[in-house]
């Protein structure tokens, strides 16, 4: 079980919890310091008569501490698990105490709980079900009516002024989706919004979404000529969505997944992350996005750069790349992992990728000796042929990842589609960096 101390800091709430994990990341301040197979705990002594009790989960990521802190995790139990990766010597191997094993335990009787009342959920009359899809199944075609004479003025008149429309020339329509009960085309729609009128080639970005949504539209009531994979697909890009617990009864794969990267996006209140892990025997990409609200913690907790062996299962669609943890029992060390060689063979299996599923937007790939380059003010990844890709514009590291390439080729983790990607993670001396 190795972490790095850039792992363990990267889950830091904030700068100041960091500073105060590393203080703490001292054997002096620790009274008590033990570790069994699935767990970490220890007493450190504050400002009270009583030493905090903190204690770490090692199979799945997670925090409690007895000290009066919100934050999480909080600085004692950053500073634990720094300890521990630094020096697991001066941990004694012991029997998890009650309040490690009551803990423990009731995590394990919470995620009970919640698959318990998932079946009573399901215990719905069918007739009624089948009731309620007919009218949204109605309602989506309804709002598909309206969504596809507005495409079809967008064409006529062309992408002249598009640039010049407001927020709600979007919003409106978007909101309609909503009311029709198609959330993921709103979400298509705003994606359109979304667009860097100010860069070159924008028209091309617009276009192609445009399109994606326009293939939608015309495959959604020509399902029943489609695969099911195809079909499952469109249900998911209209909105309709598939029960984890459902996706979870089937069977997983398990692997040694390399988690390459996490990206986190905060909106108000919410928090959404998205893990990318790349399974070392099934050579299998796979995204797990998670949601939470302030003051939770995620389901689970990936680290970047770390390797756990896990079972996923995957969401129902053509090529899927979403997924869930079934699992997760350990975790491991990294074998030797491979790209492709060339951006050529990313383009063939882009393109096997995309007769699959044409809806498929962004391709993780790993791509062998590539290297940063700046030619007329625009970064590019060149491969050992002289084929290069266009460093998505908003990726701000790119003289980062030109000082650690320092002119040699790298192996490097990103995430794109065509000609433009965004590096996330290179490997440096067979060491695995970040890069966002």
């Amino acid at each position: 079980m190795n972490f790095s101390e850039e792992q363990i800091l990267s889950m830091a709430p904030d700068e100041s919890s960091k500073k105060s994990g590393k203080e703490l990341a001292n054997e002096s301040k620790w009274v008590k310091r033990e570790v069994s197979e699935r767990a970490l705990w220890g007493e450190c002594q504050g400002s009270g008569k009583l030493p905090y009790q903190t204690q770490v989960d090692l199979i799945n990521v997670a925090f409690k501490c007895s000290c009066p802190s919100r934050k999480f995790p909080c600085k004692h139990g950053l500073g634990l698990l720094l300890l521990y990766a630094r020096d697991k010597k001066i941990f004694s191997s012991a029997t998890e105490p009650d309040w490690v094993t009551g803990w423990l335990d009731k995590r394990g009787e919470r995620d009970e709980k919640k698959l318990e009342k998932k079946e009573k959920e399901k215990k719905i009359d069918p007739a009624s079900q089948a009731k309620r899809q007919e009218n949204r199944l109605k309602r989506v075609e309804d709002g598909m009516m309206d969504l596809r004479l507005w495409i079809k003025d967008i064409v006529r008149n062309g992408l002249l002024n598009i640039p010049g429309k407001d927020s709600s020339y979007f919003e409106t329509i978007a909101k309609r989706m909503v009311d029709a009960q198609a959330p993921g085309l709103a979400t298509m729609i705003r994606s359109l919004q979304g667009t860097n009128f100010y860069q070159e080639g924008w028209q091309t970005n617009f276009l192609d979404q445009l399109l994606r949504i326009y293939l939608v539209l015309e495959g959604f009531p020509r399902m029943s000529n489609l695969s099911g994979a195809l079909q499952e697909e469109l249900m998911t890009l209209v909105g309709f969505t598939q029960s984890q617990e459902e996706i979870k009864a089937e069977a997983g794969v398990r692997d040694d997944w390399f988690v390459l990267a996490k990206r986190v996006d905060k909106e108000e209140n919410l928090t959404k992350e998205r893990n990318w892990l790349y399974g070392q025997k099934s050579k299998r990409y796979g995204l797990i996005l998670q949601f939470y609200v302030k003051g939770q913690l995620p389901e689970v907790n990936l680290l970047p750069g770390s390797c756990v062996d896990a079972e996923l299962v995957y969401f129902k669609g053509a090529n899927p790349l979403r997924a869930l943890v079934k699992e997760q029992f350990s975790v491991t060390s990294e074998t030797s992992i491979e790209g492709l060689k060339n951006w050529k063979e990313i383009s063939e299996y882009a393109s096997r990728v995309h007769a699959v599923n044409p809806w498929m937007n962004h391709l993780p790939a790993i791509v062998e000796n590539v290297v940063p380059v700046i030619t007329n003010n625009q970064w590019l990844l060149k491969d050992e042929h002289g084929n290069g890709v266009i460093i998505d514009h908003g990726f701000q590291n790119s003289w980062k990842l030109m000082s650690l390439s320092g002119g040699k080729p790298l192996r490097i983790f990103a995430v794109g589609r065509e000609n433009n990607f965004e590096p996330l993670g290179a490997w440096i001396d067979n060491q695995y960096k970040l890069l966002v």
